[in-house]
């Protein structure tokens, strides 16, 4: 079942982050969506199901919108399964350490990207990528992640309810 959902979650991410979001750009940024469900699938499945959910998030993301195939699917499976590293010392309405994990996560994507993107290329400019593409990104993420964590938090506890209800009904 949370399999499922955790499809379901980063298709609707991604569908939102290409189409919704894309009209909604503060300074030309968008927040980052797939880096949020990636990383809350993390947080609240663990660190095995949010690297599924980052290699298969990074394959749709690399398809698209990808340079290099497969950097993306790299950088979302780390993402995922970092986080899911920090799934014990998620407190149920904490948010705190969600969103601190969040912000770590987009800056390492940030330049991740950067690196691959740019520096390869002989473009130097760190300084103007960090102020103007990383941190306005990451501040317009967590932002976001405010609402959408604590919405994915929900499902994930009324399927845990769901599933152990189903449980019982069954032994």
């Amino acid at each position: 079942m949370k399999t499922v959902v955790n499809a379901i979650l980063i298709i609707i991410a991604f569908l939102l982050q290409s189409t919704l979001f894309s009209r909604f750009t503060i300074a030309g940024i968008t927040p980052n969506l797939i880096l949020i469900v990636v990383a809350s699938i993390g947080f609240l499945s663990g660190r095995r199901n949010g690297l599924i959910a980052g290699f298969f998030a990074g394959i749709l993301f690399d398809v698209f919108f990808g340079f290099v195939y497969g950097l993306y699917a790299c950088i979302f499976m780390y993402i995922g399964f970092t986080n899911g590293i920090f799934q014990k010392l998620l407190f149920p309405n904490d948010i705190k350490l969600p969103l601190g994990l969040i912000v770590v996560s987009d800056i390492l994507y940030g330049h991740v990207c950067y690196i691959f993107m740019f520096l390869f290329k002989g473009d130097l400019g760190y300084v103007y990528y960090l102020l103007n593409i990383i941190l306005p990104e990451v501040v317009y993420t967590v932002v976001i992640s405010c609402v959408l964590f604590p919405l994915i938090q929900t499902i994930y506890r009324k399927i845990s309810a769901f599933e152990e209800k189903e449980t019982d009904t069954i032994g």
